[in-house]
């Protein structure tokens, strides 16, 4: 059962990532193409009906690994509490952002909240991306399974690392490239005109930059993370998480040449799936490695609830993401279609 939920909480941290990437992305987008108010507002529109819906997701995955891995949850909350601050403090600044745009029709209001909106969704998109690099070379864990992390040291990884040293700062940059080519890719599949063209110029700048750091960022993972490489070494089957990602990195080119939006999405949809699986997959049996003392690494089988729980929560949560899948795709299929 541990392992299961280990794959369940995967994929709804995935789910979360291809969803309300696009949404970060799109802020990005606006930030760096949108110039006009109609281009901002066509922005706002291509994510309008479905930005809060897809940030359930990340609540969903957070509720997964609070019932499912409480060890974890207690641990990484407790020892990344400053950057998670941080987060829910752009996440705040995004969201009002949004709703308070349109409440005055004043010159400096609107602009000001835009740059708010832009920035926050830029920010995210990085900040998440230095979690995953904590997550992926590790933290300084204790013997009772805690931590704490200062905002940075000396910028080396290694046992005195903090929450920002150069690799955190490469998996930020990664992450924030890799969501602008998703984002811009939704707008570009959203909108029309000369707004849409911009927006593909943006796009195939974003992807020479994906291809150059998943070029760089990949062996240096192993080389800061060695668990990786026993792991793929142990399961060579495990290559077909790199290969998906590199298929959908493929793809996104081939698509957005061929002016297939929805394929070229789909593609960069991929690219997400296969890299975020990669991770998962090098680092488990554990869910929160130690650098210092990998004994003292939080896994599957020491950081999971009680097996009974583990089959009664299934129970529960079938039907319930059975209804969130399907409001989902009902939302997305009535909101087919470019803005106008």
């Amino acid at each position: 059962m541990a392992v299961l939920w280990f794959c369940l909480a995967t994929a709804m941290i995935t789910g979360y990532v291809i969803l309300d990437g696009f949404d970060l992305g799109a802020g990005i987008v606006q930030l760096l193409v949108a110039r006009s108010e109609h281009e901002k507002a066509q922005v706002l529109r291509s994510i309008g009906p479905v930005w809060d819906g897809n940030e359930v997701w990340l609540l969903a995955a957070g509720g997964t690994l609070f019932f499912a891995f409480p060890a974890l949850y207690a641990s990484a909350l407790s020892g990344l509490y400053l950057a998670l601050t941080m987060v829910l403090w752009l996440f705040i600044l995004r969201g009002i952002a949004l709703e308070f745009r349109n409440q005055i029709d004043n010159p400096l209001w609107k602009p000001a909240w835009d740059t708010v909106f832009g920035g926050a969704s830029a920010a995210l998109a990085f900040l998440f991306g230095v979690v995953l690099g904590n997550v992926v070379r590790g933290v300084p864990l204790d013997a009772n399974g805690y931590f704490f992390l200062p905002l940075w040291t000396n910028f080396v990884p290694g046992a005195n690392a903090g929450v920002i040293d150069w690799y955190t700062l490469l998996v930020g940059a990664a992450a924030f490239v890799a969501l602008g080519v998703h984002g811009s890719l939704w707008v570009v599949m959203k909108t029309a005109g000369r707004f849409q063209e911009g927006t593909r110029v943006l796009s195939a700048k974003f992807w020479w930059g994906l291809v150059a750091i998943t070029l760089v960022i990949s062996p240096l993972s192993f080389a800061v993370q060695p668990h990786l490489l026993q792991q793929f070494r142990s399961h060579p089957w495990g290559v077909v998480f790199p290969a998906l990602a590199l298929t959908g990195l493929v793809g996104v080119r081939m698509f957005s040449a061929q002016r297939k939006d929805l394929g070229a999405f789909l593609a960069s949809s991929l690219y997400l799936v296969g890299m975020l699986a990669s991770v998962a997959f090098g680092v488990f049996p554990n869910v929160l490695p130690s650098n210092t003392t990998p004994e003292f690494s939080l896994t599957i089988y020491n950081a999971a609830a009680a097996e009974h729980g583990l089959v009664i929560g299934l129970w529960w949560f079938i039907p319930g993401m059975a209804l969130a899948i399907a409001y989902s795709v009902f939302t997305y299929r009535h909101f087919a279609g470019k803005v106008e």
